[in-house]
């Protein structure tokens, strides 16, 4: 099982819809890079799910609920979809600001490039996460 993160800005898609809908189609992947790494998604691998936009933060997991598959449209035939389903929220958000100030993962893909959408994630920069959103502020 592989564990990642999907950036989402939520007024396009947000944690609170994937909490009513309990499962969606994660896709408009433009990227290369993060199309390859989407195309990398297993059934049962488990993703983070981070808010863009003005919150700025990790807020729940999710899971793939089936592998990554090609899903070519006639104004995108290189489009990649994964299905996803709920798995919990964050018992708090942690923000991008604390991410960033964190020693652990100051070496993330996430943070070092911003623009991806699609991104691996280690375990420890996992379980950093959950542990910070243990904590309050």
């Amino acid at each position: 099982m592989a564990l990642w993160i999907f950036k989402q800005e939520p007024t396009c898609y947000s944690f609170s819809d994937l909490l009513r809908d309990g499962r969606t189609v994660w896709d408009g992947v433009g990227n290369a890079l993060a199309r390859k790494n989407l195309r990398q998604i297993k059934r049962g691998d488990l993703i983070l799910f981070y808010h863009t936009g003005k919150e700025k933060a990790v807020v729940g997991v999710m899971r793939a609920a089936a592998d990554a598959r090609d899903a070519p449209t006639a104004d995108d035939p290189k489009a990649v979809v994964v299905e996803v389903e709920l798995v919990k929220p964050l018992p708090r958000p942690v923000t991008l600001a604390e991410i960033k100030n964190d020693p652990v993962l100051a070496d993330w893909d996430f943070v070092r490039l911003p623009r991806l959408s699609v991104t691996p994630t280690t375990e420890s920069q996992w379980k950093r996460i959950e542990k910070l959103s243990a904590t309050k502020v």
